[in-house]
């Protein structure tokens, strides 16, 4: 055969393979889609000798239904039911503006009132509880309910379409991880890519630093880009636009998933300060008054009854007229960081938006934005904070301790949150704020639901009662699949959701979500054919002894007619609050809810909360060089405890420098480092106070131990105490440092060895350039 003749061949051959059937293609309507991974067909036997002679079989491929729609859902963190401009509020968001004009807009849509239990049951279609996520990861208990596990009979919406046929891809904040999981020993079946997902971009807990994220790319942390510039809302759309342009590029016949949640606008308000500029002056107003105002913009657009009441500011919140002068100017400056941060985040969206309609993806794509994970966030307490980690430390911050921070507010050397009073304009008309489950102020929140191929109708409002448990059965609706039965073996519980899609062209249709319950730190509540029964326990800024939980006193509304819980009927008909709180037992009992734990901040300790914990209560831990964002629940807990840091290093010559050890960063934390030779130990509390101690001798060069000891002052979180440095057995220093963080260091920097990345703990060395230029062999962290 010459050369001519092979190429004639190979063209055969390859042509031949092309007219191969694949299975799922011709013979797609008879898989049965209920059982996944969907078998492979048992194939005959060939006995044909000659591959030329015998014919192929066909080619077995899942692929998602014929004309099965692109699926995109994006989340935007802690913001409020009346915070953008869609719905009424402030904050100019054009996006959401732009997709409702070509959708439609839900009005009474709900969240579960916190972070990581909406996350879990928006992308499952399970109740959070029944996630084991009545809480925030970090805050896992031993009690069902809340173990932070979630269940193998619970399969998220991102594997069904994997399974299916689907490219799927996470950008952002996950924060569905348990924390003890999040090192190198796994397991990595709960992260987002042991989840469902092909890729995931983004950081794995509850927020980040936007200019200095941690952030994960797969399941390896990797640096972000280094420039000026940098923001990490930005990067991540960038890196979502790159994805499904490839993703589309190589594969246009195949649907994808992508889920797009931000860490935007939960703390830190990190945001450029030229959007910042954007909103200067506009709230000099105050809460009280943009309440009002929001609260006639939203009847003017329809987006609420004419008939809703305005709901009263509670005792709790203080009035605008009583602040300061001084007060007045820090707290604008942090409603215009926060608008300004909403703003840029809602135009980074629209840049995907614009990507995926350049590709020619958007029309055939079921696209939900939804505002607000929970409503807008009151945990910055009532004058708001410089350093969000004091509030999740159980830490009020003052007015005093910010005024210097005002001219950088939203830059990379605050860590910010707003005051209360921000918050609770932002949920107009509804009470209360995030973390409140028992009223509207916490679980309400926008959300535009767009797909120009699949729904008729346009710019219209749907009042429908819905939980973000609806929106996974929603999906699987939109591409004609069912929900499995069975996924690798395990039989699968029903999801709480119902599809949204009987609502989308017909206004008047009845609801289909008849009972949905609410539970979040003691806040409850219960919705039931149009009636709603509710508790608040607790409130979140507040850090004082509850009352027992059956001495709650229970409201009562009928929410057909009182979209803002604004008449309490309870007096009126005890009766029907008697019927509802019968329900709401039964839908405790069967997801999970009980026990309730209304604790908070001490949950964070594992020991407290009985949660796993990776070291498993070990007293001593040694790292080497090339460890680093070991997270605290992955790393030895030294908080307020007599501990030892011990590190054996070599020092090259007098000039050696750089962090041995270090762990957190600029907002708390602690470090181990050398500067010109000498010895340094820094205790940084919140930023607020730092305690530097170091010895005045240059070490020589060769091998030498470093041994920094703290000697706590009384056994307690917080506790100040004694800080004693040395060096091959002798003392070099000591110092006296007044107080320690009680709970937490940070919620995304970990322990670096070698380095300190991310932000600086001290700001003795320079970021991003701090690197040991000894040797270190090893550190032992050791507790008494």
């Amino acid at each position: 055969m010459n050369y001519s003749q092979l190429q004639r061949a190979l063209l055969a051959a390859l042509a031949l393979s092309c007219a191969v059937p694949v299975l799922a293609q011709t013979k797609g309507a008879t898989l049965d889609r209920t059982v996944l991974p969907i078998p492979e067909p048992q194939i005959k036997p060939i006995t044909e000798l000659d591959a030329r002679k015998a014919k192929a079989p066909a080619r077995f491929e899942v692929k998602a239904p014929a004309g099965a729609p692109n699926v995109v859902i994006v989340l935007i963190d802690d913001i409020g039911f009346g915070h953008s401009s869609a719905f009424g509020g402030p904050i100019s968001m054009p996006t959401v503006e732009k997709l409702a004009a070509g959708g439609l807009k839900y009005n009474r849509f709900h969240t579960t009132s916190l972070c990581s239990p909406t996350r879990v049951a928006l992308l499952t279609g399970h109740n959070h509880h029944a996630n084991n996520a009545g809480a925030v990861m970090e805050l896992a208990t031993a009690f069902p309910g809340n173990t932070g596990i979630r269940p193998r009979t619970i399969t998220p919406l991102a594997e069904i379409l994997r399974q299916n046929g689907y490219s799927t891809a996470a950008f952002g904040k996950y924060h569905e991880t348990p924390p003890w999981e999040v090192s190198v020993s796994g397991p990595y079946e709960r992260w987002p890519t042991g989840s469902g997902f092909d890729k995931f971009y983004g950081f794995i807990g509850g927020e980040t630093n936007q200019w200095a994220p941690a952030i994960y790319d797969g399941t390896v942390r990797v640096e972000h880009k280094q420039s000026p510039d940098y923001h990490f809302t930005t990067d991540m759309t960038d890196q979502a636009i790159n994805w499904v342009s490839a993703q589309q590029a190589l594969t246009p016949g195949k649907p994808f998933y992508l889920y797009f949640a931000t860490g935007a606008t939960h703390a830190p308000h990190h945001v450029p300060k030229e959007w910042i500029a954007k909103y200067k002056g506009q709230f000099s107003g105050g809460w009280d008054k943009l309440r009002e105002e929001t609260f006639a913009r939203q009847k003017k657009l329809g987006v609420i009854p004419a008939d809703a009441k305005l709901t009263p500011r509670p005792k709790e919140i203080p009035a605008w007229a009583d602040m300061s002068a001084a007060q007045k100017r820090l707290f604008e400056r942090q409603m215009e960081t926060f608008a300004g941060f909403a703003a840029h985040t809602d135009h980074e969206v629209g840049r995907l938006v614009a990507q995926l309609q350049a590709i020619g993806a958007l029309d055939n794509t079921i696209f939900y934005y939804i505002v607000g994970d929970n409503g807008a966030s009151a945990e910055g307490g009532p004058e708001g904070t410089f350093n969000e980690m004091m509030a999740l430390n159980g830490i009020t911050g003052k007015a005093d301790q910010m005024m210097q921070h005002i001219d950088t507010w939203g830059g990379p050397t605050t860590f910010p949150h707003f005051a209360i009073g921000w918050a609770w304009a932002g949920n107009t008309p509804f009470q209360w704020t995030k973390q409140v489950a028992s009223h509207f102020g916490g679980t309400r929140n926008g959300m535009v639901l767009h797909w120009p191929k699949g729904i008729k109708a346009r710019g219209e409002v749907r009042s429908q009662f819905h939980h973000v448990v609806d929106v996974a059965p929603t999906a699987l609706e939109a591409a004609k699949l069912p929900q499995p039965k069975v996924v690798n073996g395990i039989k699968q519980r029903p999801m709480d959701g119902v599809s949204m899609l009987y609502s989308a062209d017909n206004p008047k249709a009845a609801d289909r979500r008849k009972t949905q319950y609410f539970e979040m730190f003691g806040n409850r509540g219960i919705y039931h054919e149009g009636w709603m029964a509710t508790t608040r326990h607790s409130i979140p800024w507040l850090n004082v002894p509850l009352p027992p939980l059956k001495d709650d006193v229970w409201e009562l509304y009928n929410v057909n007619e009182d979209f803002s819980q604004a008449n309490d009927l309870a007096k009126q008909n005890p009766a029907k609050l008697k019927e509802l709180q019968a329900v709401f037992m039964k839908e405790a009992a069967r997801n999970h809810v009980l026990p309730i734990d209304d604790r908070r901040v001490e949950r964070f300790v594992p020991a407290i909360a009985g949660r796993p914990d990776l070291l498993g209560g070990r007293k001593s831990l040694t790292v080497y060089p090339g460890m680093t964002g070991m997270m605290e629940n992955a790393f030895i807990n030294v908080k307020g405890v007599h501990h030892t840091i011990t590190a054996e290093v070599e020092v090259n010559d007098a000039k050696t420098q750089g962090v041995i050890i270090a762990q957190a960063g600029t907002f708390g934390g602690w470090v181990l480092y050398m500067k010109e030779g000498k010895v340094h130990h820094e205790y940084n509390f919140f930023g607020l106070e730092r305690t530097n101690i170091a010895g005045s001798t240059v070490l020589a060069t060769g091998k030498h131990t470093v041994v920094y000891e703290f000697i706590p002052d009384a056994a307690k979180p917080g506790t100040g105490g004694k800080s004693i440095l040395s060096v091959d057995g002798k003392k070099l220093a000591e110092g006296k440092i007044p107080k320690t963080q009680p709970f937490l260091f940070s919620g995304d920097e970990g322990t670096d060895v070698g380095l300190d990345g991310e932000t600086n703990v001290s700001n003795d060395y320079k970021q991003g350039n701090n690197a040991f230029t000894g040797k270190i062999n090893k550190v032992t962290v050791s507790v008494k």
